[in-house]
């Protein structure tokens, strides 16, 4: 009797265009290049934006298949989920489809396996814009109820979806996230040049990320503020990332600002120069109002560099005890951290607790509770 073939599992990657990776394209890339390579024997039908150029999975056993229309507003979401794909489906017969960005077609049979990273559009609707808000608060409790299985990355965001949408806890699985090879200890000679070209060799703050609203730049350029009003070292506030949506609040205070030469904007950087600039910072400073996980915190303490970070919704289960935590709504709290990591020996403390706290997270690891997801789903 001739051997049945094994069927594909196709995924869902419109995250992944010519662009610099943000968080959700890293975590695409890292988990599943680390799934694909591991896996020689299953084939993987990526669903991909037309231009995409495939640097990240060039394998054998993957076959591109460039997506149409491409993605670029909700109602070309509804278009290709609920007319398009299904009908790909049915071509190619798929025994998965794993989407890496949460959206699903509801009018497909074949099983579903999504990656909801969190539900920041249900907490603070008021930062994203309307269309795309009305979209995810429409669909993504039909998606979860829809899904024959979810992948999420930490304890808050399973237990956010299952208490929001109402899902059954062993429906999800939080597999939560790895720290990218490219991080590492910068060398005293890198230090100082990075510190020279940005700062002036003086040290520094440091925020990494897109400065959504979320993630609470106001409050951190206030805490800083006040932090220089009592503090006479040369200390500066390096924030590197590019402004979306509304930058009024950050430019008036900045306009306005009497330490305003301190704060160092970078806008976006590649991945080498972040290494340099994470790596270089006296400490990282994230207080976020919301986060599915919050990956500079342990790309910090791969660069040997103590964290502040907030202490709401996932942040506490990754930091630990291995940072400084604090209410990202408290200007007062903030500075007052910022002023205790300025003692070397608090400092130090936190380097050597991140060095311990980062080998709990890898992505090896994230990419195998992913597969064990994956094959779990296929089997059910």
């Amino acid at each position: 009797m001739a051997k049945m073939k094994q069927r594909s599992i196709a995924v869902n990657c419109w995250v992944l265009r010519n662009r610099q990776l943000d968080g959700i394209g890293n975590f695409t890339v890292q988990t599943l290049g680390h799934v694909i390579k591991d896996h020689p024997e299953q084939h993987f039908d990526l669903l991909v934006d037309k231009k995409f150029e495939n640097k990240y999975f060039d394998y054998p056993n993957v076959t591109l298949h460039p997506i149409f229309p491409p993605l670029r507003h909700p109602v070309l979401y509804v278009f290709y989920l609920e007319i398009v794909l299904p009908v790909f489906l049915k071509k190619i017969k798929p025994s998965l489809v794993i989407s890496m960005d949460g959206f699903l077609s509801l009018a497909s049979s074949v099983k579903q396996l999504p990656v909801i990273y969190d539900l920041n559009f249900e907490h603070f609707p008021e930062n994203l814009p309307w269309r795309n808000r009305m979209y995810y608060r429409f669909f993504f409790p039909r998606f979860t109820h829809k899904a024959a299985h979810i992948v999420t990355i930490s304890e808050y965001s399973k237990m956010d979806i299952v208490n929001t949408y109402h899902v059954p806890p062993n429906k999800i699985d939080n597999i939560s996230c790895g720290i990218s090879s490219y991080f590492s200890p910068c060398t005293e000679s890198e230090k100082n040049q990075t510190k020279e070209k940005y700062t002036g060799g003086d040290e520094y703050f440091f925020f990494a990320g897109t400065m959504h609203p979320r993630k609470n730049i106001p409050s951190l350029i206030k805490a800083f503020t006040e932090f220089k009003k009592s503090n006479t070292n040369n200390i500066k506030l390096v924030l590197a990332g590019y402004i979306m949506w509304d930058d009024n609040s950050i430019k008036g205070l900045l306009e306005n600002n009497p330490y305003k030469n301190d704060i160092i904007l970078t806008g976006r950087v590649n991945n080498d120069e972040l290494r340099l600039l994470l790596g270089s910072a006296w400490c990282l400073v994230f207080v976020p109002m919301f986060e599915g996980f919050g990956l500079p915190i342990v790309e910090a303490w791969q660069c040997d560099v103590p964290v502040i970070c907030s202490n709401v919704t996932s942040m506490p289960e990754v930091a630990g005890d291995a940072a400084i935590t604090v209410d990202p709504f408290n200007i007062e709290e903030i500075s007052s951290a910022m002023k205790k990591m300025t003692d070397v020996s608090m400092r130090e403390r936190y380097i050597t607790l991140g060095k311990e706290r980062k080998n709990t997270f890898s992505w090896k690891r994230t990419a195998s509770l992913f597969w064990d997801s994956i094959q779990r789903t296929i089997q059910d």
